[in-house]
């Protein structure tokens, strides 16, 4: 029998110390709105994970723990057999407190201050934050433009690509051909790769998202970091995992990990919801995936209703609808304004990923909460272009 999920239920999550609904006003300097903004999802995560951390806070000892063990290693294994038909050698799996300290460990180990990272534009607001507090210097190359990657990728001071895969803010998700083309790319100029592939699950058909690993050539320098905060909306939980190829990058990140920062004991309660959700919380995750595309057709249904110029179209993975509002020649400040102040919505916009005239829609919520910023965005536009 298929379980069934309930994602229309609406949770109330204020007071929670929840940085999307409770602390909207340091980012957008009023409170009380209705956020759209952080990316991650106001579901209830699957229950096979919450069963499984009830159980092990049932056991009632949280002590000190470990990683490097089968349990866990064979979760992210079996997962990526099944789900991406990619081989993973348990040997390269390494244990990280997130994602964003994998990629600050792997920039200085494979870079150096003053160096170029090449980034596709527009870039997750945390890659410029990252380089900047590291001294390296972002190049950014806008997705499409494979004649300017390899224009950056072939300058002598450049390091590494930081590879966003599916791309965030936009949700491609790279072909087959494009993947290869970077990989030949990158070991002909000696550019090391780090591929945040933190959405990785929520590719929507008929698009396939391809791992690093089936890219990466032996003896280059690559690694795969992820998480699967994002498609179990577990990030509070924190703890990710990378696949890196190379041994001696492993055991400098693993001594750095433990003897440099302290950090090698993992959250039980991380790795619990790992396993659990690998291995069992397949069934959420397709039915979460059919119910985000449908909230992505009814933003795409509403948009094109009454601004079809937009041509607006959802995105190839995730559920952040990046949506291109410049044909409309609206000022950012005037729509941020009326937003908030008017409609009492928030909604991230481009400049945060350096695209002025773009918004960034988190559609990773209950329907009738997307019907609200739907109609409160279409409302604004209405009023900044008299539309009838």
């Amino acid at each position: 029998m298929t379980p069934t999920y309930d994602f229309d239920r609406v949770i109330d999550r204020h007071g929670t110390w929840c940085t999307q609904w409770d602390y909207v006003e340091d980012r957008f300097g009023v409170p009380d709105l209705l956020p759209f903004t952080i990316s991650d999802m106001d579901f209830e995560t699957a229950p096979e994970v919450l069963e499984a951390l009830r159980t092990r806070l049932d056991h009632g000892v949280l002590g000190y723990t470990r990683w490097r063990h089968s349990d866990f290693l064979t979760a992210v294994t079996d997962w990526y057999a099944r789900r991406h038909d990619t081989a993973i050698d348990p040997e390269t799996i390494v244990y990280a407190p997130s994602v964003v300290y994998q990629i600050s460990q792997l920039l200085r180990l494979w870079s150096a201050p003053g160096d170029g990272v090449v980034v596709h534009t527009p870039a997750y607001d945390a890659f410029p934050k990252t380089l900047a507090a590291h001294g390296r210097e972002l190049r950014g190359c806008p997705v499409d433009d494979f004649t300017q990657l390899e224009r950056l990728l072939a300058l002598p001071d450049t390091s590494v690509l930081l590879l966003c895969s599916p791309h965030n803010p936009t949700g491609k998700v790279w072909t087959r051909d494009e993947l290869t083309h970077m990989a030949r790319l990158c070991e002909r100029y000696g550019v090391a790769v780090i591929s945040d592939e933190i959405h990785s699950d929520l590719a929507h058909e008929p698009h396939v998202h391809r791992p690093w690993a089936l890219h990466g050539r032996p003896g280059a320098r690559w690694a795969m970091v992820t998480s699967a905060s994002k498609s179990f909306n577990i990030p509070a939980l924190t703890g990710s995992y990378g696949i890196f190829s190379d041994p001696e990058t492993r055991e400098a990140y693993l001594r750095a990990l433990k003897d440099a920062d302290g950090l090698s004991s993992p959250a039980v309660l991380s790795l619990v919801g790992h396993i659990a959700a690998y291995r069992h919380g397949a069934p959420w995750l397709d039915a979460l995936r059919t119910y985000l595309r449908g909230n992505l057709e009814l933003i795409r249904s509403s948009l094109h209703t009454t601004f079809p110029d937009l041509a607006w179209a959802p995105p190839e993975a995730g559920y952040l609808a990046w949506i291109d509002l410049r044909p409309l020649g609206i000022d950012d400040g005037t729509l941020q304004h009326e937003l908030i102040t008017r409609e009492r919505v928030a909604i991230m916009p481009g400049t945060s990923y350096g695209s002025p005239g773009f918004l960034r829609l988190n559609a990773g919520c209950p329907r009738p909460k997307l019907e609200t910023g739907t109609q409160a965005l279409l409302h604004t536009l209405h009023r900044l272009t008299k539309h009838p």
